[in-house]
């Protein structure tokens, strides 16, 4: 059990069930949320599907991505990637990858991500694409080293959404709720762009558009409340039904 307050920890929980609710994780992928006294270690599940994620799945590695405490559990390979965004992101508290299928086709395509509304620009202005083959040549796709992690956390730079090239995505936030609220409206960002370039040219957000509403909806009132409603539909969804 890692040694961390309650809170972070039960939130990390919640975090996966609700991202999975909302159908950005399925199966595969998975969020973390850095330590909140101490910068150089982060926590994240053992591998479990998220919505099945409970608190004793929850691990706690170092900056290196090495469990702190032994353990027999199946660990993620691609803790690679948070491991390498909190090392070079002191900003940074919380880190999600996913293969949400709206966000793939702009993995494949050559066609930028960009934010056309205005909780979509949440995601970021930019949306930078980071393809393993430009140092890693062909690979299965996962990051899994070192090397590959800080890659694609170079590739992250300052922004907060990064596309990979042929399999998913990395998001990251200040805090856990900020980086599943651009987590969901990236999603819903690149549904809603797909749905307009079929009725013809699309009229994107302006920078100025985008920052001022990416500033605006990351504000506690507009994030909290989103994540009241997301907690109550995730809880609904894990019942069974009657």
């Amino acid at each position: 059990m890692p040694d961390a307050p309650d809170a972070p920890i039960d939130d990390l929980v919640v975090a996966g069930h609700v991202l999975a609710a909302e159908g950005v994780i399925d199966s595969f992928g998975h969020v973390s949320i850095r330590h909140p006294g101490d910068a150089g270690r982060f926590f994240m599940p053992r591998v479990r599907a998220a919505e099945l994620v409970q608190r004793d799945d929850i691990l706690e590695f170092d900056i290196e991505a090495r469990p702190v405490r032994p353990t027999d559990a199946r660990i993620f390979a691609e803790r690679m990637i948070h491991a390498a965004i909190y090392r070079l992101r002191p900003d940074v508290m919380s880190v999600c990858h996913h293969h949400a299928p709206a966000m793939l086709p702009f993995c494949v395509a050559e066609m930028l991500l960009v934010p056309v509304f205005h909780l979509g620009a949440t995601m970021g202005a930019t949306v930078p694409v980071w393809d393993s083959q430009d140092e890693f040549g062909d690979t299965d796709l996962l990051i899994a080293t070192e090397a590959q992690g800080l890659s694609l956390a170079r590739a992250l730079g300052p922004h907060w959404t990064v596309l990979m090239r042929g399999h998913g995505v990395t998001v990251a936030g200040r805090s856990l709720r900020e980086t599943v609220f651009r987590a969901i409206y990236g999603m819903r960002n690149a549904e809603t762009l797909l749905r307009a370039h079929s009725l013809g040219a699309v009229r994107t957000l302006t920078p100025g558009e985008a920052a001022a509403a990416e500033a605006f909806n990351l504000q506690p009132f507009a994030t909290d409340r989103a994540w009241e409603q997301w907690c109550s539909r995730a809880a609904r969804a894990a019942k069974p039904s009657l």
